[in-house]
């Protein structure tokens, strides 16, 4: 065996130990992660000191099971509508059309019963269908045509509102004759009670809506594809999602959703009134999306924040009512939020960036 050279001698010297570096985070660097990873913590954290301030600004009254229950009917068809809304948020996509989706829906509910005669299950499947066809046209147009979706729902937003207004004739339907051919119509307007609080269906269908929801989302294949797509549709495809599908079936289930809405809000307001067709509807519901922590860059968020931020509006509105506050006020904190909550986002996505 040869003898080893100098430079060789040397280097047997040196030290062998693999250099390693360890990351001292800051307290506020370590927060930033957390909420990274746990999105709907935020609309969390603002609801429970609504909750608090609320609490011991009004005392019991605030604390009691008749407020806590009528700020969950309250928000039950703007909270459907916000989980609809965030499907297609998540997708880095909006979607202004999905109040006049569920005003068009319930009239044809209402109308297929009274004008047409037909039975209830079938009012309501129509009803249902309308609202999933014109979530499809959206998608159709938003993945074949490749259209912005802001303007792709701006525009069918029009198109939806004109058609009803004109088909209806903007003619109320009222509750007693609804009332007299079917109760159907009206079942998420049935309340039971769970000790002293009063709850009714169409709360229950709010909450099991986003069971489902957050399930889909988080443990199927479909649900991980709604994420990929918004993070980046360009990976996705090269991925194997194919990505065209993939938001036609969101805009297409954000409209179904957009029909359940319109059931329960029969059930809540117990008349159908065309002209709720210009209520702001489509900004209540993207405003709960987004206090809820859904990026409007698409691809975070969680759907349990979405829930949050609409009981966030709720309560803040009870909240200020009760204490005799100028309503404007009410606006004017929901701006604040808005702006709060995307401002927190963006900080919060530097961790990924």
């Amino acid at each position: 065996m040869s003898q080893p050279q100098e430079f060789e001698k040397v280097l047997s010297g040196s030290a062998t130990t693999v250099a390693q570096f360890e990351e001292k985070r800051s307290l506020l660097h370590r927060i930033q992660h957390f909420l990274h990873s746990a999105p709907a913590m935020v609309p969390l954290i603002v609801l429970i000191g609504l909750i608090i301030f609320f609490g011991i600004a009004k005392g019991e009254k605030f604390f009691s099971s008749y407020t806590l229950t009528l700020i969950m009917q309250q928000v039950a068809v703007v909270g459907i509508l916000a989980a609809a809304q965030t499907l297609v948020v998540l997708t880095a996509g909006i979607d202004l059309s999905i109040g006049v989706i569920m005003v068009f829906s319930f009239v044809i509910m209402g109308n297929a019963v009274i004008a047409y005669q037909l039975p209830a299950i079938l009012a309501i499947l129509l009803g249902f269908l309308i609202a999933g066809f014109w979530g499809f046209v959206n998608g159709v147009l938003i993945s074949r045509l490749k259209l912005p979706p802001f303007i792709v729902t701006l525009g069918t937003w029009n198109i939806i509102m004109a058609i009803c207004l004109i088909y209806s004739a903007n003619e109320t339907l009222r509750e007693a004759d609804l009332t007299a051919l079917t109760p159907w119509l009206h079942i998420f307007g049935i309340s039971f009670k769970v000790g002293s609080a009063v709850v009714t269906l169409g709360v229950v269908a709010m909450i099991v809506l986003y069971i489902v929801l957050w399930y889909m989302l988080n443990y199927t294949a479909f649900g991980r594809h709604i994420y990929a797509v918004g993070d980046d549709p360009d990976a996705a495809e090269l991925s194997g999602i194919r990505t065209g599908k993939v938001l036609i079936a969101t805009y297409t289930l954000a409209g179904l959703i957009a029909g359940l809405a319109a059931w329960v809000s029969i059930g809540r307001n117990g008349s159908i009134s065309p002209s709720t067709v210009v209520t702001d509807f489509n900004l209540q519901a993207i405003t709960a999306a987004v206090i809820g922590g859904i990026s409007l860059f698409g691809g975070r968020g969680s759907i349990l924040g979405t829930l949050f931020g609409a009981l966030i509006v709720g309560v803040m509105s009870m909240g200020l009512n009760m204490m005799g506050a100028d309503p404007q006020y009410k606006v004017l904190l929901t701006g604040v939020l808005i702006i709060a909550a995307v401002a927190v986002d963006q900080w919060i996505r530097k961790v990924s960036g």
